[in-house]
C-alpha cells in the first residue's frame, strides 16, 4: 500500500499518537472495500496503539477515525490517498490526542456553536485545495461534538456525484444542503457558520509602522523582512497564500527541487509567524486615505494606520466575460484543470487560451477527457515550443486558433461553446460538457485610489526600492509592472519592498 519513503514517514508521525484510537470500518465484498480494508489494515499493523472493528455505517465503503470509548464524527468514504493522506494523517493525531494547531479565538468559536452540523465535503484525491477543507471540518469536528464531517472520494461515489450534479470540487453540503464550494480556509467556513467577525479590535489597534496588504509571497516576504528590522509590522490577508495555492508542481523556487503550492505557503505562513507580524486573516482592503497617516478602510468597516504600506495583492485569474461564464460556474466552466479535471473523465471539454497555462492544462486534461479542443484566439498558440510538441502529440486533441469565444451554452450544465473564426466571421459550436478557462491574469488593484500610479493594465508602477509615485507606499509581486511573474521574483520584490520602507521611515 505505500512506498519505503511514505511508509517510514507514517512510522514517525504514528509515534506522536497520544491515546490509542480505532477504525471502525464499513465493509462489503466489493473492489472498493478491499481498497479501504488494504489502507487502514497497512496503517493499524504499524502501530500497537491502533485497532479496527466492524459496523455498518451509512455509507459503504467508509471508516471512521475515533477514541477507543467514544465517537469523533469523522468519516473517510473511500482512501484518502493523493492530497487527501495529509488530511488522514492530521485527524488520526488530532482523535489521538494531539490538539489542534489554531488560534484560541478560532476554538472559543468552535466550541460555541450549539447547532448540529452535519458536513459531507465530496473531493478529487488530486485536488490540491480539497485538503484545506477537510482539515477544517475535522477541526471543527474533533473540538465540538454537535459536529461531523465526511470526506466523500468523488472517484469512489460517482453515483453521489451525478446525482448531485457536482461538477467542481471540493462542493460541501451541510445537512443535506449545498453549503459551499471551492477553496475554503478555517476561516471561511466559521464566517458561514457563525456570521462576520467583530472587528471593534481592529479599529482599536495601534499605527503600524509598516502595514503590508496581501498574503502571497511577495506579501510575507515583506512582512519578514519589515519584522526583522524591529518595526511594528501587519498584514491584511484575504486568503494566506494568494494565487500559489491554485499552483500543483513548483520546480524552479531554487533550492527546493520541487513543491506543490499549498504545502510552500502554508511553509511560508508558518515562518511568517515566527515574528511579530500582526495577522489580520478574511479581510480586504477597499480604499487608502491621506490624513497624518495612511488610513486603510477594509471591507469590513474597520480601518487601520500605518507610517507606510507595502501593497501586494497579487493577481486573479482573467475572466473572458462571455454569456455562459458567470452562470456555468462550477458547473462547467472551471479555472483549475488538477482540481476538477477528474470530473470530466470520459467526457469533451475545451480549454480556452493557448498560452502555457492553457496548453499544460490541455495536455494533463487529455489524459482523462474523452475530448480536448483548444481555443486561441491568435493566429498561433503563445505556449512553449516544447509544450507545443507535446500537446499536438495527443491524438484526442483538437487545436482551434483564430477561435473567438462567443458564448457558453447549457441549461443546468454546460453542453456546448461557440465561437466565431476571426477570418472567415462564421460562428462554430462544439458540443462539450466542461470548459476550462486559462487565458492569464488580471491585477488585483481596482480598488487603488487614483493617487497611485497604474499602468493601462492596471499593474502598480515601482521603483527599483519598490516605491510607488506616493511617498510611502511601496508595492511587490504580481500587482506590479515587474517584468516577470515568478514566485521567487515575488519574494524578491517583497523584501526589496519592505527594505525600501524601512528607509523610508527611518528619513522621517
Amino acid at each position: 500500500m505505500f512506498d519505503n519513503e511514505t511508509k517510514q514517514q507514517l512510522e514517525q508521525y504514528l509515534t506522536l499518537l497520544e491515546n490509542p484510537v480505532r477504525f471502525t470500518a464499513s465493509l462489503d465484498t466489493s473492489d472498493d472495500s478491499s481498497k479501504v480494508f488494504e489502507f487502514i489494515d497497512s496503517v493499524a499493523k504499524m502501530s500497537d496503539k491502533i485497532s479496527i472493528e466492524k459496523e455498518k455505517l451509512s455509507r459503504t465503503p467508509s471508516f471512521e477515525i475515533n477514541p477507543i470509548d467514544n465517537k469523533s464524527g469523522i468519516t473517510f468514504a473511500g482512501v484518502p490517498n493523493g492530497h487527501e493522506f495529509s488530511s488522514f494523517l492530521l485527524a488520526l493525531l488530532q482523535v489521538g490526542g494531539r490538539a489542534p494547531k489554531i488560534e484560541k479565538t478560532q476554538i472559543k468559536q468552535i466550541t460555541a456553536i450549539k447547532d448540529e452540523l452535519h458536513f459531507d465535503s465530496y473531493i478529487s484525491l488530486t485536488c490540491h485545495n480539497c485538503p484545506d477543507v477537510v482539515q477544517a471540518l475535522n477541526i471543527l469536528t474533533v473540538l465540538n461534538p454537535n459536529i461531523t464531517s465526511t470526506m466523500v472520494e468523488g472517484s469512489m461515489y460517482q453515483n453521489e456525484i451525478e446525482a448531485k450534479n457536482i461538477l467542481a470540487v471540493p462542493t460541501v453540503y451541510l445537512n443535506g444542503e449545498e453549503f459551499a464550494s471551492g477553496r475554503m480556509s478555517l476561516e471561511d467556513i466559521l464566517e458561514k457558520i457563525t456570521g462576520p467577525t467583530d472587528v471593534t479590535e481592529l479599529d482599536e489597534k495601534e499605527v503600524f509602522d509598516c502595514l503590508v496588504i496581501g498574503g502571497g509571497p511577495a506579501g510575507a516576504s515583506a512582512a519578514i523582512y519589515a519584522a526583522r528590522k524591529g518595526i511594528h509590522t501587519g498584514m491584511v490577508v484575504d486568503t494566506f497564500g494568494g494565487q500559489v495555492l491554485d499552483t500543483l508542481g513548483i520546480e524552479n523556487l531554487i533550492g527546493t527541487p520541487y513543491v506543490e503550492g499549498p504545502h510552500l505557503m502554508r511553509q511560508v505562513e508558518a515562518h511568517v509567524n515566527e515574528y511579530n507580524v500582526n495577522v489580520m486573516k478574511k479581510q480586504r482592503a477597499k480604499t487608502i486615505e491621506k490624513n497624518e497617516h495612511f488610513d486603510v478602510v477594509l471591507e469590513s468597516g474597520a480601518t487601520l494606520h500605518a507610517k507606510s504600506l507595502v501593497l501586494s495583492t497579487g493577481a486573479r485569474w482573467r475572466n473572458i466575460n462571455v454569456p455562459g461564464e458567470s452562470e456555468f460556474k462550477n458547473k462547467g466552466v472551471a479555472y483549475c484543470p488538477h482540481c476538477d479535471g477528474p470530473l470530466f473523465t470520459g467526457k469533451d471539454i475545451a480549454v480556452i487560451g493557448g498560452g502555457n497555462s492553457g496548453i499544460e492544462a490541455a495536455i494533463d486534461l487529455a489524459n482523462m477527457a474523452k475530448h480536448v479542443y483548444v481555443l486561441e484566439f491568435l493566429p498561433e498558440l503563445k505556449a512553449d515550443n516544447i509544450l507545443q510538441e507535446k500537446l499536438r502529440s495527443l491524438p484526442n486533441v483538437t487545436v482551434i486558433t483564430n477561435a473567438a469565444t462567443q458564448e457558453i451554452q447549457g441549461d443546468s450544465n454546460v453542453n456546448g461553446i461557440s465561437y466565431k473564426d476571426n477570418i472567415t466571421q462564421e460562428i462554430h459550436r462544439l458540443d462539450v460538457q466542461g470548459v476550462f478557462i486559462l487565458v492569464g491574469l488580471v491585477p488585483n488593484t481596482e480598488w487603488l485610489p487614483d493617487f497611485i500610479d497604474v499602468t493601462n493594465r492596471g499593474e502598480i508602477v515601482t521603483e527599483k526600492n519598490g516605491s510607488t509615485n506616493t511617498p510611502g507606499i511601496f508595492a511587490a509581486g504580481d500587482c506590479t509592472d515587474s517584468a516577470y511573474k515568478q514566485i521567487i521574483i515575488s519574494m524578491g520584490l517583497g523584501a526589496t519592498a519592505a527594505l525600501g520602507a524601512f528607509d523610508y521611515l527611518i528619513r522621517q
